[in-house]
């Protein structure tokens, strides 16, 4: 095999299609556009029903904006911390395996609601300044994650 035996596969190479160069081209006359009609003469808009209000004015618009930064902490109670043992350091490890919260996205928060009577270790990245005396009056402590 030499270099001016190399041609390209069957196929390979296809001509563009010529519109509109007479009746012996095979795509002349209508071009291909069939006989009569709007979309023989010219081009549709995209989205365009023929007069009729198009979906996109017919649906409302959607107002305001999601903002893409927004941190969503997983939030915990002092009620649901409640049930560990006193003593005991709650991570946001051992919440998410003993089912306490689902997935950890930007974080964990710890509020206020409910009483702690036991003093715990509290290891999140947010708390309230509420949960946060709630945890120091039942003899506990926090720690604040990076």
């Amino acid at each position: 095999m030499r270099l001016a035996d190399l041609k390209p596969a069957r196929a390979a190479k296809k001509e563009r299609k010529r519109i509109g160069r007479g009746i012996g081209s095979g795509h002349g006359k209508t071009a291909g556009k069939g006989t009569k009609g709007q979309k023989s003469r010219n081009q549709v808009k995209p989205g365009f029903e023929g007069g009729q209000t198009p979906l996109h004015r017919r649906l409302p618009r959607l107002r305001g904006f999601n903002n893409r930064f927004r941190k969503v902490y997983a939030i915990v109670n002092l009620e649901q911390l409640d049930r560990f043992d006193a003593g005991t350091v709650v991570t946001p490890q051992l919440l998410k395996e003993k089912g306490v919260v689902k997935k950890l996205e930007a974080g964990l928060k710890v509020l206020a609601d409910g009483e702690l009577t036991k003093a715990l270790t509290v290891h999140a990245h947010k708390f309230s300044k509420a949960a946060e005396e709630k945890i120091r009056a039942a003899g506990g402590s926090t720690e604040v994650l990076s």
